[in-house]
Parts: C-alpha cells; structure tokens; sequence
C-alpha cells in the first residue's frame, strides 16, 4: 500500500507548477488548507471510485425524511379542495330533491283548490243562481265612507252628515213585526241533524239556507242570527249575514235588510260576501226612495272592490246605476 501512495506522490509533485510543500513563509493555516486540498487531489488518483473505507465522501445525496405518523396523503390545499367539492355535490343533490318535494307540494295545493273552487262555485248556484258571483277574490278592507252614514240611518230618527251636507230628519222606516219563532225552535234541530257534516256553522247555514230557498223567511232568519252569533269568525259568518238581508228583502222589509247588508260590510269587510252586502244593500236603498243613496253605496262597492269583484256582479252594478240614474 505505501509503494503506490508514494509513486502517486512523487507523480502529482512532478507535474504541480509549485512545490509539494509550500514556503514555510506562509500562515499556518493556509499551510494546512493547502495540505488537505493536495492529499485529496491524492486520494481521487489513488481511489478514483471513491471509496468511503478510506476517505468521506464531499458530496452525499440528501437522506429522505420518515413521514411522520398520522401526516396526511395529501397536500392540505388538495384535502379541502375535495372535502368542498364532496360538500357542493351533496349541497347539489339536497336542492333538487327540496324542488321536487316543492312541485309535487304545488300540485296538491293546486287540486285542493280546485276542488273548493267547485264546491263554492255550486253552492254560489244554488244561492244566487246562474249569475253568482265568482268566490275567492281577495278583497281589501274598505274605508269608512259616505256609505256608513247612508247605510246606518236605516236604524235612526237623523242622518249623519255626509260630505259636508247638513244632516237631515229622516223617518224612521216602518218595519213589519217578525212572526214568533215558536215553530223555528221546532225545525232547527231536525235540520242541524239531517245534514250533519261535523261543522255546526256549516251545518246551520245550508239549513237556514235551504228554509230560505222554501220561502220559510222566519225560520231561515232566526237560524242565519244564530250562525252569526255563535260563529263570528266562521267563514259562513259572512254568508249567513248576506243570507240574512236576502231574506228580508225577500220578505219585503227592505229597511231590515239593509241593516242586515250593512252589518256585514262594516264587521265583515274581507267576507267573501261583503262585495255583495254592498250591491243588494244599493237595492234596499232603491226600494225605500233613496236613490242618491244607493250611488253612494255603488260608489263605495266600485272603490274597494273593484278590481277584484266578479264580472257578473259588476254587470249588476252597471244595471243598478243606470236604474238609479246615477251620475257617470
């Protein structure tokens, strides 16, 4: 081993341009720099593989870090890109199911009015006959106007003011005694328990009605009264108070009934038959010599029912007017 190490010695100081060892003018520790820089130099020609028995290698490649324990697959960045696009998909598939639950909950809705929609509108044709008005219209609560005044003096000895004008005596209408109710009493329960459907307030009104449509006008008015007190807040409330002025005035007391019209519109504004009240308490009106009156009140039905009142009752009102000579 020592031969070949001082052949390759002498051969690499044979062909360096300054001597192997330096001046020993110069610092120590250039001296010993230059030293291990020339021995290397040695080494590579006497072990050009590199071998790490006899000397450490200048350049190792990089040793690769153990993953630590529990470090996720992936980078954090690509971990929540696909936790969101899982959340989207999921997000995706729960909207279209709430949209199918919401058409098929739009279909029911829409044969459930469809089949009150029928109902009332035979019930309208029973009542009114071919030309009832259509049933379900919104209506907006009306203000107080001229109306109420015109409407309210049917129960008085004066009326009130309206517009500004003096109020003026008026007679108070002579009104016909109502028959005892003794026989009433009598036909009301037999009735209420032949068409019993489980809802009292229906089942009174179609009882008072049919009463009304034979013509028995005490009988159908003491039971429509009991409808209205005992179930105010009833839908049928409004159509029993409706109801009730029909009969009057079928029975020929139109000032009763225009009480009765009345009544209904001022407690009962968004009844479906307040729009009604108004139009037949314009009839009642007309029949006691007070057309200025009825304009007043087919003013009034036009203002707050207007858009939303039946073709066939606004075909009423224009025939009402032009036989009340109302003002254009």
């Amino acid at each position: 081993m020592r031969l070949p190490l001082m052949a390759a010695v002498l051969l690499l100081s044979s062909t360096l341009a300054t001597p192997l060892f330096a001046a020993p003018d110069m610092p120590i520790d250039t001296r010993v720099s230059k030293l291990e820089t020339e021995m290397r130099a040695v080494q590579r020609k006497v072990f050009p593989g590199g071998d790490t028995r006899y000397f450490e290698p200048e350049i190792t490649p990089p040793v690769a870090a153990a993953p630590e324990v529990g470090a996720p697959a992936t980078s954090p960045v690509a971990d929540l890109t696909a936790r969101v696009g899982a959340l989207e998909s999921e997000l995706q598939r729960l909207t279209g199911q709430v949209e199918q639950d919401g058409f098929k909950l739009k279909q029911l809705e829409d044969v459930v009015a469809k089949l009150k929609g029928d109902a009332e509108f035979r019930l309208n044709r029973l009542e009114n006959g071919p030309e009832a008005p259509a049933v379900g219209a919104a209506v907006v609560k009306p203000p107080m106007t001229s109306t109420a005044a015109a409407a309210s003096s049917m129960g008085t000895t004066t009326a009130p003011t309206v517009a500004g004008t003096v109020a003026k005596p008026v007679a108070k209408p002579v009104t016909k005694p109502v028959p005892a109710a003794a026989a009433t009493a009598a036909a009301v329960p037999a009735l209420l328990v032949a068409g019993a459907t489980g809802d009292p307030a229906e089942d009174g009104y179609m009882a008072a009605y049919r009463l009304w449509n034979d013509k028995k006008y005490a009988e159908a008015e003491a039971m429509l009264k009991q409808v209205v007190a005992k179930y105010p807040a009833h839908k049928r409330a409004s159509y029993a108070q409706n109801l009730l002025g029909r009969a009057y005035l079928d029975e020929g007391n139109p000032a009763l009934a225009a009480e009765a019209f009345y009544t209904n519109y001022q407690k009962m504004p968004r009844g479906e038959r307040a729009p009604d009240s108004l139009y037949y308490l314009a009839q009642a009106l007309i029949q006691l010599k007070r057309p200025k009156d009825a304009c007043r009140v087919y003013d009034q039905l036009s203002d707050s029912y207007g858009p939303t009142m039946a073709v066939s009752l606004k075909d009423k009102v224009t025939k009402g007017r032009a036989d009340a000579k109302c003002a254009a």
